[in-house]
């Protein structure tokens, strides 16, 4: 397993954009400053920091109401075989909010929450960036 990320899910995506962009001065992968995603890459390391649209996640775990926009981060773990993954963790007693199932076509994700509360995403990497 890999940290992947550590995702915080935002209201004003453009200031935080910016924030992260030009003032911390980290590096966009995308460019995409009116989101609703973008990963910011340090100078070292591999881990990174995203934004995402605190709505856009509300709606992909089918959450509605006011819990669902009290969502502010989502800590990202990265999996080989996601199934294989998904099947031990529930054999110790975790209890999944959606997936395993297709987040992009370039991952499948799973999400699961702690018991405070916080979000957790599973990914597999289905194909890797060249």
């Amino acid at each position: 397993m890999e940290l992947a990320q550590v995702r915080l899910l935002v209201t004003d995506f453009a200031a935080c954009y910016r924030f992260y962009a030009d003032v911390l001065g980290l590096k966009p992968q995308s460019g995409a400053s009116e989101g609703p995603y973008e990963k910011f890459s340090p100078h070292t390391g591999s881990a990174g920091i995203a934004l995402q649209d605190r709505a856009m996640m509300a709606e992909i775990l089918d959450e509605l109401g006011e819990s669902a926009c009290g969502h502010r981060s989502l800590v990202v773990l990265r999996v080989d075989d996601l199934d294989a993954y998904v099947a031990e963790i529930i054999g110790r007693g975790a209890t999944l909010l959606r997936g395993p199932a297709p987040m992009t076509d370039r991952m499948r994700v799973a999400h699961l929450k702690d018991p405070e509360g916080n979000l957790v995403e599973l990914q597999e990497w289905l194909l890797l960036r060249g």
